[in-house]
């Protein structure tokens, strides 16, 4: 799963990393005043999405935070949308090379979607558990995240940035007040999970706050005058605006809004959530598949999971059901070995080894990018998910695999090496590195995002683990199936929560039925459903394409199949929608069979 640098705002759903882009002029392009309106795009982009910009090392918007609660913000992202669609629909196609033309479909799509997103009110529900903005903005003010703290000036501009900051606590408490009136309400389930996360951040003293931390690393190059003046002010904004913020915004939740909020689990229970959970199928998905269509292809997919995870049973000389399987793998102590956070990230790092020496088997193209395992940082790791973190454009910063360790006493390895493929290499790392360093395509594209495409691409991976060296262990492959049934779970329990009036403890006992994820660990993966519909559709569509392409190309070339080939033209245009990846493949087929 990716980490999203900036949730609460729409067009953070397709361009989650930015170039540092200063308004070059478009190196694929032959039309320059059609290049011209795709670099102007970008960098109103930047400008209106700072973070992201923050994120990807262009730091010339770092002291810029806009409150994406707030009714301007709303309206200026619609100006800009509606503004650039009119500008792309101005080119005619015969005056634009086939790149430009894709480019222009994709910026239109875009829009499109984008202005109907803002359509709907999902501004009233500010807040979630697992991805909104006082998560976003707590990961960067611990000061080990994409800000900068290095200068005086970056110390001053997050400053600003928290000055813009604290007035969202009291846009969050409007929104939820208006959201209670029109019955647009977080579920109690959530709301309870939402209130410990606040009141860590509404926590005294000052100097043992997490916003706190940067000034507890103070570079040695700034002299005590320096350090002296940003420690008050840090003490002063904490003290006098952050902190009570969160108290009021803790008080709210707890005293008002959780009396208020509804004990149903999913979007169908809120004013036209049928009809925002369709157009998240078609943001996530990038298709026109009916809610129907997808649970019936979920519960295909889990019937042929099962049978192929028996085969694992009776490979170990296990005599109990499948379901009593899962209990086994849950609570094998073989499969909780460790006693020490580090040694789940050596753990990590071990299978790294043992997997290069078999890349160049499947991939000529390799980033460039640097590449890490981190521990979820502690005020988020209770309800995180294993995630990665593109790096920063300019290389500067590596791409980041999250883990999240809560309790390292139950922290269960059987699916870690599937999980080092997905999230890490040659995952996410080396989809998002090599579409961030491919300087043949166009600015527009490179930072460029569909879920279908990416976390499409990510659970393929996990089928490669054989043919990279891995999954000599039975467990280590039943964890590789136990991951692809838990994406397949996923297409039943969110269309069951968001279409089918599911409440959140039959999504839970569905997936404890099918799959061998610890019981806390399904109850956190069914929340982040409920709190982000459509999302986890994405990976098993996506799959499922990749998959599809390939035994295609396999079939159509037989011996002149090779494997790199394949998965040369898959990453070398970067993100695409699943339609457009299949015209693709099919023109490659095609010429290679010439």
């Amino acid at each position: 799963m990716i980490r999203r640098l900036a949730p609460t705002l729409l067009i953070s759903v397709f361009f989650l990393w930015l170039p540092a882009l200063n308004a070059a002029t478009n190196p694929a392009s032959t039309n320059q005043e059609f290049a011209q309106v795709l670099d102007d795009y970008w960098e109103a982009h930047l400008e209106l999405h700072p973070l992201q910009a923050t994120a990807a090392g262009d730091h010339r918007f770092d002291h810029l935070l806009p409150n994406p609660l707030d009714p301007a913000h709303r309206r200026n992202l619609k100006s800009f949308y509606q503004e650039y669609r009119a500008k792309a629909a101005k080119f005619k196609s015969d005056s634009l090379t086939k790149e430009e033309r894709l480019s222009k479909e994709l910026l239109t799509w875009d829009c499109n979607v984008q202005l109907k997103q803002l359509t709907f009110p999902k501004h009233l529900l500010p807040l979630n558990q697992f991805e909104s903005f006082h998560l976003t903005i707590g990961q960067l003010a611990g000061g080990s995240g994409a800000h900068p703290f290095k200068t005086t000036k970056d110390y001053q501009n997050w400053l600003q940035r928290l000055n813009q900051f604290y007035p969202w606590c009291a846009s969050a408490i409007s929104a939820m007040k208006t959201g209670v009136q029109k019955g647009h309400t977080l579920p109690k389930s959530l709301t309870i999970k939402v209130i410990p996360q606040i009141a860590d951040l509404a926590k005294r003293p000052v100097t043992e706050h997490l916003f706190y931390k940067p000034i507890l690393q103070l570079p040695d190059s700034f002299t005590e005058e320096e350090k002296q003046t940003l420690t008050k002010q840090y003490k002063e904004i904490l003290s006098q605006r952050i902190i009570p913020a969160f108290e009021a915004l803790e008080d709210y939740l707890k005293n008002d809004y959780l009396p208020h909020c509804r004990d149903s689990s999913g979007y169908s229970a809120i004013p036209d959530g049928q009809a925002y959970y369709r157009h998240q199928i078609k943001i996530y998905t990038t298709t026109d598949m009916t809610p129907d269509e997808i649970f019936h292809l979920g519960e295909a997919e889990v019937r042929r999971l099962s049978s192929e995870m028996e085969k694992i049973k009776m490979e170990l000389n296990f005599k109990g059901t499948l379901k009593e399987f899962f209990d086994h793998v849950r609570t094998a102590p073989k499969l909780t070995p460790f006693t020490k956070p580090q040694e789940v990230i050596d753990n990590f790092n071990l299978i790294h080894q043992r997997m290069t020496p078999q890349v160049k088997r499947l991939f000529r193209l390799t980033p460039k990018t640097a590449f890490e395992v981190r521990r979820t940082e502690a005020f988020r790791e209770a309800s995180s998910s294993a995630e990665y973190q593109p790096g920063s454009f300019d290389g500067t910063r590596p791409g980041i695999f999250y883990v999240p360790i809560p309790n390292v006493l139950k922290y269960n390895i059987f699916s870690d090496e599937d999980l080092f493929l997905h999230e890490a290499i040659p995952g996410h790392h080396y989809q998002i590195s090599l579409q961030q360093e491919n300087t043949k395509l166009p600015q527009f594209r490179r930072p460029i995002w569909y879920n279908a495409y990416g976390e499409g691409w990510a659970l393929y991976c996990e089928s490669l683990g054989k043919e990279l060296g891995l999954y000599e262990d039975p467990y280590q492959y039943f964890g590789m199936l136990s991951a692809e049934m838990h994406r397949a779970i996923r297409l039943v329990v969110d269309v069951g929560l968001h279409d089918k009036g599911w409440s959140r403890e039959k999504a839970i006992q569905y997936s404890l039925d099918h799959e061998a994820e610890p019981e806390a660990s399904i109850v956190s993966e069914i929340e982040r459903y409920m709190s982000w519909p459509g999302q986890a559709l994405s990976y098993k569509i996506g799959q499922l394409k990749i998959m599809d392409l390939r035994a295609r190309a396999q079939e159509s070339l037989g011996k002149a199949f090779d494997i790199r080939d394949f998965h040369d033209e898959v990453l070398e245009s970067g993100c695409l929608p699943l339609k457009v990846l299949e015209q693709k493949i099919q023109a490659w087929i095609d010429k290679t069979r010439e």
